[in-house]
This record gives C-alpha cells, structure tokens and sequence, in this order.
C-alpha cells in the first residue's frame, strides 16, 4: 500500500519497443518469449536493448523508451516533466494515464485520472462538443447529472460556445485543445495529466489553462502531471519537476533546479561556429571592434559573410532573432522589416546592418540566423545558434537607477509630465 498523502507512485517503470517494425516481428521471437514464459523464466529480450538516444546509431533490434522510472507524487502536488524530444516524456504520461502497459513495473494510484495527451485525444470526431463532454464524463465515472451540472462552466471555459453542437470533426485544432482541457480540468478528475498540447492554444488561452490547473491544485487539492518545453510555465506552475534523458530519470526534485540541469544539457549541445554552404560567418562589433559584449542601449553592427554559393533561387531576406536563456525570442531584426532592404544577397559578399539602441535586460542571447526569399516568405537556411551575446548593465538613464531588479525584457525611455 501507499501512504495516504501520495496518490501516484511509480515503481521500476520501463518500456521496451522493438525499432522497425510492430511486435516482435518474427514467428520465432514470439515463440522463445513464449518458451520461456511457459517455463517461469524472464522474457530475454528484456535482457537486451539499446539506451534510448534518438541521435546515437541503433545498435540492438530493441530500444528502452524508459529504464527503471521511479518518482511519487503527493495529492494537490504539480509535478513538471520536462526532457528533450524524444526523452521518453510522453510514453511515460500514456503508461501513467493507462494508455499504454509498461513493460516492467506498476503504477500505483488513487481516484480518477484524466488526461490530455494529444490534439483530438478522447474526443469522438463524429460526436458534438457537448455529446463529447458526457461521453468523457461518464468514462470518469461519473453521473448524467454530475456532468449535466459541470457543463455550462465548461463550455464557457472553453469559449466554443458557438460551436458546441457542431461535429468535433470540423472544430480546429486549437478548439479542439480548449474543449479538451475544459472537460479534463472540469469534471474533478483527481489527477490531470496534461502533455505539452496545449502549446497549440492561443496566448490567451494558455494562461488561462495554467490558472486553472493552479486552482484546481491549491484549492482542489488535486494532483496536475504536466509536460512542457516552456520553461517558463514550468517555473511558474510546478512545485517540483522530474528530468528525463535517454529514458532515465536525470533529476527529481526542486522545480529551479531541474529547468537550470535541463538549460546547461541544452547549452552543450548547441553548434559552435556555422557549418553552412550558404554562410560564413556572423560578427558582431563595436567601434569597429569585433565584440561579443555589450551594454544596454549600445549599437550593435552586424556583418554576415556569405560563401560562393550556387543557388537556384535569388537570396533577398536575411532575419535575426535572439532568444534569452529560457529561451524566449526577445528581439528580432530582418531585411523585411522597414523594407529599406530592395538588393539581392551575392554570393562572396557581406551583409552589413546596424541595429540601434538595443535596450533589452541584461543576460545573455542566443542568436538565430535565417536567409531566404521575402516574396515568397520561405526560409532557406535557418542555423538555429548561429552566434551568442551578452548585455550587460550599465547607466542607461544616466540617473544611477539600478535596472537589474523588477524590469521586464525591454527598457524604453519615456518622458514624464
């Protein structure tokens, strides 16, 4: 038994697909497990596998999507999984939430568990929004009339009003994402497991989604299982978070500490340099200086230099974005822009560009570079960190204020009357 405080646990959670193919794929694989079943023994091809490493060359017929996961989670609890593509983060929530059988292991839990794991997930296309709310409802367990009772919250939640008696087939994939988490978070389940779907919502939405599952979690005392690559709905959401890599649990513990590992593991990989047929070279300088550091409000000169490439197309877009460490785009330059940019982009030659005033917070900025055509829009190279900066501190106003504390992303000047 469990103690009474936790209301899911995990104990020695792995899976095991087989690449390639469905099943064992052989008569005689299928055979042996039987074989040794029948006698009491292991399966032996538990024995084998590869580490689930997406980039890394299989070397086994058989990959651990997870190895021997184990974490608990106490009622009223938001527990953050976080981990790259591939990590495993998503075969973990459709064990959790019954989708899927782990291969090894149990999975202990009390009360009902809902779950939104993809677009469309649980929803009937054929049915209409409302028949789909008493159909969910009642796969919870709960009464025509409890459901009846919840509906008019959900529905207004959602803002689908309009459409809650049309097929769910024709709803996009946005709606479809706010009738689902409306009907997941409003029909009491004791455990909302939500995967990163709801990054298909609306701005709007998304903050209303992450209020609600911080009100269901302090004043429901229901537990919220939550995947994303929002780092900052991560901090702002979970007491506490897991990270995964390879399968494994990296990390479990405090929420800060998890979103720091998984920011450092991304800065390693990132590409030093620019490995391009098309680009050479992205610097940056100040005072004619080639320079990686600057201060708020400085001028940044920018120069591209391009290889002799051989293209079909005609080169005439350039774009920078810089990204902070959360990795949130903070700021953005292109050709496109103030349309002062008319030329086409030779090969052997060198893009030059100004940007004035940068006044963005101190901290430093990975920088993304993306060429292409302007008519139509359509990158053809993106080199994701093609170049880092820092911005430091400094007097902005000449007033002596410090701007290191309750600032937001970017400084203005203003004037005051």
């Amino acid at each position: 038994m469990i103690d009474d405080d936790i209301i899911l646990k995990a104990e020695n959670i792995s899976k095991q697909y087989r690449l390639g193919t469905v099943g064992t794929g052989t008569l005689g694989h299928d055979l042996n497990r039987f074989w040794h079943k029948v006698r009491g023994k292991e399966d032996p091809y538990l024995k084998i596998g590869a580490v689930n490493d997406r980039s890394a060359t299989a070397s086994s017929d058989y990959v651990w999507a997870l190895r021997d996961i184990n974490f608990e989670v106490k009622r009223g609890e938001i527990l953050g999984i976080i981990g790259k593509n591939g990590a495993g983060k998503s075969t973990l929530l459709k064990i959790l939430s019954r989708v899927t059988s782990p291969t090894t292991g149990s999975i202990k839990t009390r009360g009902r568990i809902a779950s939104l794991l993809e677009v469309g997930t649980g929803m009937h296309p054929e049915l209409t929004g409302r028949e789909n709310i008493f159909l969910n409802g009642a796969i919870l367990g709960m009464t025509k009339s409890e459901i009846a009772s919840k509906i008019d919250e959900i529905v207004e939640f959602s803002g689908c009003q309009m459409y809650i008696d049309t097929p769910v087939k024709r709803y996009s994939s946005g709606m479809r994402v706010r009738l689902g988490f409306a009907v997941a978070a409003f029909l009491e389940p004791d455990i909302l497991v939500v995967d990163e779907v709801l990054a298909v919502g609306d701005a709007e939405f998304q903050k209303k989604a992450i209020g609600k599952m911080q009100d269901i979690s302090s004043s429901g005392g229901r537990t919220v299982l939550f995947v994303s690559h929002n780092m900052t709905s991560i901090r702002q959401l979970c007491t506490k978070a897991i990270l995964l890599k390879n399968g494994s649990v990296s990390f479990e513990g405090k929420t800060e500490k998890a979103v720091n590992l998984y920011m450092a593991d991304n800065k390693k990989e990132k590409t030093k340099g620019i490995k391009s047929d098309i680009i050479n070279s992205l610097k940056f300088f100040k005072n004619n200086v080639e320079n990686d550091t600057f201060y708020i409000g400085d001028d940044i000169n920018v120069e591209v230099d391009f290889h002799d490439f051989k293209l079909n197309i005609d080169l005439n877009y350039c774009f920078l974005a810089f990204s902070d460490s959360n990795e949130r785009r903070v700021l953005s330059v292109g050709t496109h822009q103030d349309g002062s940019f008319n030329k086409l982009i030779e090969p052997n030659s060198t893009l030059k560009s100004t940007i004035l005033n940068v006044n963005i917070k101190q901290g430093d900025y990975d920088v993304l570079l993306a060429v292409g055509t302007k008519t139509p829009r359509q990158n053809f190279e993106i080199i994701e960190f093609a170049g880092k900066l820092t911005i430091l501190n400094n007097d902005y106003f000449k007033t002596g204020e410090d701007l290191l504390h309750g600032q937001g992303d970017v400084i203005l000047k203003s004037s005051w009357s």
